[in-house]
């Protein structure tokens, strides 16, 4: 079963800084300390662009996951899209686009994603992983709004 949910982030910086920052390497890793993310191959610092891969190492529920997610589609500054090539989830997709309004930007991040194991993957994705998910995103477009 996939899951899917949306957040959606208001911020003052233009579509353009917002789309760099949602792409930026460094961005993430600060918006992720608390789970010790740090991008370990592929891209490591600065901004990720369409083709090109980064992997991840982090901790989450206390174990250590490494995921390789590529940038799969790119249409600046409107949208990106990110997909596990490697990892932990059976599926993961993330679509991140982007609308100027009156004074600002709109974010919005569009993810799906499966769980492996079976019926247990399927009670994980809706009791916790998708819970934790969406806070991790919010807290990481809250870092990001911020910037």
């Amino acid at each position: 079963m996939t899951v899917y949910f949306e957040c959606t982030t208001r911020t003052t910086m233009s579509r353009e800084r917002l789309f760099d920052l949602s792409r930026s390497i460094d961005a993430h890793t600060g918006s992720m300390a608390k789970s010790r993310e740090t991008a370990i191959a592929g891209v490591t610092s600065g901004v990720i662009s369409e083709g090109e891969e980064v992997t991840w190492r982090a901790w989450h529920f206390g174990i250590p996951l490494r995921m390789t997610s590529r940038i799969s589609e790119m249409q600046a500054p409107l949208r990106f899209v990110d997909e596990q090539v490697r990892g932990p989830f059976k599926h993961f997709r993330h679509v991140h686009e982007f609308t100027s309004e009156s004074g600002g930007a709109v974010m919005v991040d569009r993810i799906e994603f499966s769980a492996p194991f079976g019926i247990i993957g399927r009670v994980l994705e809706q009791l916790i992983l998708a819970k934790y998910l969406q806070r991790l995103i919010a807290a990481r477009n809250s870092y990001i709004a911020a910037a």
